[in-house]
């Protein structure tokens, strides 16, 4: 069982750790604070119960989702190193799961401790910016945590939130309709995608072009997804999130289903109902990782607050 952390690494002073960086108010989301809720529809595959017996995944529901973009809500959609979000709902309401997937495959942080001292390193200073040497410092003494921004470099973005694969970066232990169980990983590959990074074109962009073409798309067309689960094998490091699996991108995976976007949905739809990480159905269980543990009470946290 996964442990919410104690000492100085509390969900309160994460969550307001998080908030100091975006520059957010109380009332906003300490993460991916400015986004975009939606709605559509979630079709099976006809092997989503050879990984799941979850109905959340096994049978076809709405959904409800929010595309979002993290970090300084001042900081414009051109930012290639900006963190994108997709989170999703998907089920009724017995047997619902809500699924919170990101552009990059790691996490910043292997631990409760160290994702806040990596976020304290990156609070700004009176000139609204990081102290960079105490950025060196720290990330010369916790290399890991520098490899969620090395794959971002060197996978710059497309310029649509329709056209991004986004990760769940947590290792979920499923148990199939045969009550076998084996860990999974959430991948979310957007369908008929060919779009060209947003760096190609940023100059011409307004800053929050990611909307408006999550917009103008949505109105002309519905956006699909692939929901796919890699599929775990022994020895894969399941309790350190800043880690790839071995050979990830080309290991077996299953589509367990497709997400229809079909609609925009208003934001207080999503604000008011909130993605909660704990909210996983039968057949999906809560990942063994200190950093889901740590989420989930931020999440908590960070809802009653904005309550």
């Amino acid at each position: 069982m996964t442990r919410v952390p104690t000492g100085d690494a509390t969900p309160a002073s994460i969550v307001d750790t998080l908030k100091a960086i975006a520059a957010a108010s109380s009332k906003a989301q300490a993460s991916f604070a400015r986004g975009r809720c939606v709605r559509g529809t979630y079709i099976p595959s006809d092997r989503a119960a050879e990984i799941t017996k979850s109905r959340s995944f096994t049978a076809a529901s709405r959904v409800l989702a929010r595309f979002s973009v993290d970090g300084d809500s001042r900081k414009p959609d051109t930012d290639n190193l900006v963190l994108r979000g997709f989170s999703f709902r998907v089920g009724d309401i017995d047997h619902r799961s809500d699924i919170l997937t990101q552009s990059a495959p790691v996490h910043y942080a292997r631990t409760a401790a160290q994702m806040l001292a990596y976020l304290k390193a990156r609070v700004p200073a009176a000139d609204g910016r990081p102290d960079p040497e105490q950025l060196k410092a720290f990330s010369t003494a916790n290399p890991e945590t520098s490899h969620q921004a090395s794959y971002m470099a060197a996978h710059p973005l497309p310029a649509s939130f329709a056209d991004t694969t986004y990760w769940a970066v947590h290792a979920f232990p499923a148990t199939n309709r045969s009550d076998e169980t084996q860990f999974i990983k959430f991948k979310v590959i957007p369908v008929g995608s060919h779009a060209a990074p947003t760096d190609d074109a940023a100059g011409t962009k307004p800053g929050d072009f990611l909307d408006d073409d999550l917009q103008s798309r949505i109105a002309a067309r519905d956006i699909r997804f692939s929901l796919m689960a890699m599929l775990g094998r022994p020895g894969d490091p399941i309790l350190d999130v800043t880690s790839r699996w071995p050979d990830e991108d080309h290991r077996e995976a299953v589509r367990l289903g497709t997400i229809v976007i079909t609609a925009i949905e208003t934001n207080e739809a999503c604000d008011a109902l909130a993605f909660d990480p704990a909210t996983l159905a039968d057949g999906i269980g809560y990942p063994p990782d200190e950093i889901f543990a740590a989420r989930r009470a931020a999440y908590a946290m960070s809802l009653a607050q904005r309550r």
